[in-house]
């Protein structure tokens, strides 16, 4: 039984359905032009890459007592608790530092390594002043923060994994180098090599004439770096 429309009296019959009209058919439509393809979206930065650059930059400008999870939050732009989240403790943000750190010198190693001649020893010592000079201009505050945060996890055992196997790194890189330069004992090389590079940036950083220096100079850095690596490859 249908229903009787709204106002009409309840025994009018309903009034007998409108046949369907049927609407004249429509010109074909032009085809609309076709927008241009939407960009990829760019996909959001690593989180715990993101948390790690902070804190290294937080370290770098104010030094180790700087470091806070809190703090950390807002240099990232994070809500409260992100940074806590992802590393629980002070020890496993400083070994996330120095992972990231490493991460970044050897991306920096590996373009200054690429020379487009032979690799032979002048080969070498311009990619060592390239990146010399890269660490003490651009890169400055990322060295001084690696030095800072290399104290702070040889005092804290947790910590020392992470140091170990960054500086493991790039003393494998460099031993490859200068293996294809001939030395016999690669990695002793390479670790002379290593510690003879932290003790010039850090002389020139925070060594106590680092404020009389003048400008970092490429040319110089080179041919720093070709005594660097001659006493190297000649080391008994």
């Amino acid at each position: 039984m249908s229903t009787p429309e709204p106002g009409a009296p309840a025994d009018a019959p309903n009034p007998a359905p409108k046949p369907a009209s049927r609407s004249a058919p429509r010109p074909a439509s032009r085809s609309a032009p076709r927008s241009a393809p939407r960009p990829a979206p760019t996909p959001a930065p690593d989180r715990r890459a993101l948390i790690s650059d902070a804190a290294i930059a937080l370290v770098a400008a104010g030094g180790l007592r700087s470091l806070t999870h809190r703090a950390v939050d807002g240099a990232a732009g994070l809500p409260a608790g992100s940074t806590s989240y992802y590393f629980r403790t002070r020890a496993a943000l400083v070994g996330a530092c120095y992972r990231r750190l490493a991460e970044l010198d050897l991306a920096d190693f590996e373009e200054d390594a690429r020379t487009p001649g032979p690799w032979d020893r002048d080969a070498a010592a311009r990619a060592l002043g390239a990146l010399l000079h890269r660490w003490l201009t651009g890169g400055r505050e990322r060295q001084l923060a690696r030095f800072e945060l290399s104290l702070e996890a040889a005092r804290t055992p947790e910590a020392a994994p992470e140091l170990l196997r960054a500086g493991l790194a790039v003393r494998a890189r460099a031993a490859g180098l200068l293996g294809a330069l001939g030395a016999d004992r690669p990695d002793e090389r390479a670790a002379l090599l290593a510690a003879w590079t932290d003790g010039l940036l850090y002389d020139r950083l925070a060594g106590a004439l680092a404020g009389t220096r003048p400008a970092p100079d490429p040319a110089e850095l080179a041919s720093t770096a070709r005594l660097m690596i001659d006493a190297a490859l000649a080391a008994p």
